[in-house]
């Protein structure tokens, strides 16, 4: 796996810390845009998820694993998290909902599970236009080659009507 390619920055050095944060912050919502994960959230315009950001660094620093991580944004970390000093931020800054959700959890909705329900209807529409168009190209193109047929047979019986008549022109000049 490389560490490179990954998309969101960190101040952490040591490889396996750094996994451990691409793991967690795959996992999570992003606060300010919750269809895309934390990992992808930009810093510049979303603030409460950079600092979440480091304060899932200060529990990897700590010692936890992506999964106690996960498991502690989604039930709390409890009133120990207070001490942090990102938290603590939040509290002066008057954030206290944001704290309390750290503290307590912020229940399963900050799990970054892919939504299917887009990519559903998506696909549904695609095919309902496609099917649409294949109908209103089958019915144009259909149409156009009845009018043809129908001009080719209206030309033959012109042909045939011609020759007749010139058949029976002929029959009247012999009689």
């Amino acid at each position: 796996m490389s560490l490179s390619a990954d998309s969101t920055f960190t101040n952490l050095t040591e490889p396996d810390q750094i996994r451990t944060f691409h793991e967690v912050t795959s996992k999570i919502r992003c606060i300010c845009i919750p269809s895309i994960t934390i990992k992808s959230c930009s810093f510049n315009n979303c603030t409460v998820s950079a600092k979440l950001k480091l304060f899932i660094e200060n529990r990897i620093q700590k010692g936890e694993t992506a999964d106690v991580i996960v498991d502690k944004m989604v039930h709390g970390f409890g009133e120990e998290a207070l001490s942090d000093p990102i938290i603590q931020k939040f509290v002066e800054a008057g954030n206290t909902g944001m704290a309390n959700s750290v503290v307590f959890g912020f229940g399963e909705n900050i799990l970054a599970t892919p939504d299917s329900t887009w990519i559903n209807l998506s696909l549904a529409l695609a095919g309902f236009l496609g099917i649409i168009l294949i109908y209103l190209y089958m019915k144009r193109k259909h149409p156009g080659s009845l009018k043809r047929t129908q001009a080719s047979e209206n030309s033959v019986k012109q042909v045939e009507d011609s020759f007749q008549k010139y058949l029976s022109e002929i029959q009247e000049k012999q009689k």
